[in-house]
């Protein structure tokens, strides 16, 4: 089995480069949709963080009020630590189970947001990283999100810096250009790592 970290930051394309991987034939653990995932109604993780931080967080339909929780934990770093510390540890084994189960010469990737800040490089065999200037990223927050310009510089400022990320990297993706180059290049990684793989096994 090959464990590849795949990271990039906000508006980079990572989302796309996992969904080709998948393709060709990836087994994805997405971290963000674990994340959400334990935290579904009737969950221990929904309860944990209830305990943590009220019933004010949920809707009136009994699910987690994301943006009220967000808009909690991100002026506050005590409270994010808080809700780290309770979502992350079962973030983590939710993706265990799911490696776990994969087949022993696969080609695993874990969509991890947060590989460079949380200094999860060294988890992985292979740390590939989407990479697009900070134009680029900029430009599809505001046109494919909708966030406004200070909203969309704001996410990235929060997150590492390009240099940072490429310092981790094993493989780097290119995205600064339109999405036909993006394919040719994915493909190139994916027959590398499959390559690894087949060597590891």
């Amino acid at each position: 089995m090959l464990k590849v970290g795949l990271t990039g930051g906000i508006g980079a394309g990572k989302s796309e480069v996992s969904r080709l991987l998948a393709g060709y034939g990836a087994v994805l653990i997405d971290a963000d949709r674990i994340a959400r995932e334990v935290v579904e109604p009737g969950t221990p993780g929904l309860a944990a963080v209830v305990a943590a931080f009220g019933p004010e967080i949920l809707t009136p339909g009994g699910t987690l009020d994301r943006p009220r929780l967000g808009s909690i934990v991100f002026s506050d770093a005590e409270r994010l630590a808080t809700l780290n510390s309770i979502v992350h540890p079962l973030v983590g084994a939710r993706s265990a189970e799911l490696e776990a189960a994969a087949a022993p010469d696969a080609v695993v990737v874990h969509d991890v947001p947060l590989l460079t800040e949380n200094g999860l490089a060294p988890l992985y065999d292979v740390v590939v990283v989407v990479d697009a200037s900070a134009d680029t990223q900029l430009e599809r927050l505001v046109r494919l999100r909708g966030m406004t310009e200070s909203e969309a510089r704001a996410r990235m400022a929060a997150q590492a810096t390009r240099e940072q990320r490429r310092a981790v990297a094993d493989l780097v993706i290119d995205n600064d250009g339109p999405l036909g180059a993006l394919e040719p290049q994915v493909r190139a990684v994916w027959a590398d790592l499959t390559e690894r793989a087949a060597r590891a096994a």
